[in-house]
Order: C-alpha cells, then structure tokens, then sequence
C-alpha cells in the first residue's frame, strides 16, 4: 500500500510523461509535492522503485518508467478526473485495460533537421527525411513534426544528445511547457517556456545553462514536445 505522498508523485509522474513525452525534473516534482528538499523526492522515488511501481533506467539523465498503477490511480481516472496537483492539467483517463500490449499503428512523421538544446544552430527549414513513429505518440489535433536533438541543456528533462523529439504545430504554450521557440526567425531551440511580463524566458534543464530572457517579439512558438525516441 502506498502513502499519500508516494501515491502524488506516482500520479504526477505519470501525467507529466502523458503529457510531455517525458517525465518531470526534480525540482518539479519537489514544488509539485511542497518538499523542501530533493532528498524527500529521491526517498519516495526509491520507495515505488521497490514497490515495483517504477523503473529507474540506466545511463540516463534522470529518466524513470510508470511500470503499472495502483488500483486507488487508476479508480481516480476512470472517468476522466485526477485528484489534482497543483500546477498542472488534468490527466487523461486510464483505460482498464492499461496494461495489455498492443501494436498501434506507425505514423510517417517529417524530420526537419536538429532543433539545439545548447549552442545555437541554424533555424529550422526543410524536411530531412521521414520517420515512423506509433501511432499513440502523436498527441491531439493538428500537424506534427520531428527534429533531431543537438546539445545538452534538457538533459535533465530526459532529453538527450541525439534523441529525436515528437513536435505538434502551435503558436501557443502555457508556462512550463517544453517548445520549439523560434528566436528572430533564425536561432531554433528547445527549451521550457515561460512567459514573464511583456518577455519570454527560455529556461534550460541543465544547471550549466543560463535562463535566457527575450522581449516577447523577438520569439515565437513553432511548437510544442508531446513525444521522444531514443535509439541505442
């Protein structure tokens, strides 16, 4: 049986890997559950590692895998509800049959050349190449793209050197969200975005990165993360 604090970030974990493509930084897990300290979330982590609920993987940045959910989770998301984490969207609802394996079908997706999470590099322009990816990964409406990760700054989003990143089209985030920004239709980057004022911030998840601040005009959003592949 899992304890209050251990069920959350179980619940938060998961919503944020439904939603990003990726699961969620330390100290997002830290604010979202009101501890003070990084200790307290490795604590509880290594507790649902033990209780088989996660899976720490090897040779990453902080990458974790929901490997099943509670009963109490999955009741609480049956009919498309979640008990709630401040600060973050409601989670889609789990079907019952959660853990049967299936096929879903691949999607042929763009590759539009790398995306930098570091130095800059050239903006982004034409497809490369295409890419399958399934089906399931592609998330909502609209168009979706592919880029290849160039550089370190979101490694401790889970987002590797290499990695290939699954885009939707929009030219709207809300704070927190990891996008495509476009910076004086030259510079392209992948970064979390925040909006501070009449400027943007584009924040990196590698402590050896500055957080850079831009007048509004000078950034657009190309889209938003709802995916990642990573080969080995």
């Amino acid at each position: 049986m899992l304890t209050k604090k251990q069920l959350d970030l179980l619940e938060f974990i998961h919503k944020r890997v439904q939603r990003d493509g990726v699961p969620p930084s330390f100290d997002e897990m830290r604010e979202a559950l009101d501890l003070r300290s990084k200790s307290g979330i490795h604590r509880l982590i290594t507790a649902l590692e033990e209780r088989g609920f996660i899976r720490r993987l090897a040779h990453r940045a902080r990458a974790l895998e929901i490997v099943k959910l509670p009963d109490a989770l999955l009741a609480s998301t049956a009919g498309g509800t979640s008990r709630g984490i401040a600060g973050d969207r409601p989670m889609a609802p789990v079907p019952a049959n959660a853990g049967a394996v299936t096929a879903p079908q691949a999607v042929s997706l763009p590759v539009m050349g790398r995306i930098a999470a570091g130095v800059p590099i050239e903006a982004i322009a034409h497809a490369s190449h295409s890419i399958a990816v399934p089906g399931d990964m592609i998330a909502g409406r609209g168009s979706h793209y592919a880029l290849e990760v160039k550089g370190d700054s979101m490694i401790e989003a889970g987002i590797n050197d290499g990695d290939v990143v699954i885009i939707r089209e929009t030219s709207v985030a809300d704070n927190g969200d990891i996008v495509v920004a476009l910076i004086e239709d030259q510079e392209a980057t992948l970064k979390r975005f925040f909006r501070r004022g009449n400027a943007i911030a584009l924040e990196a998840a590698n402590p050896a990165y500055e957080t850079r601040i831009l007048p509004e005009e000078m950034v657009r959003v190309q889209g938003r993360l709802v995916g990642l592949i990573r080969s080995y």
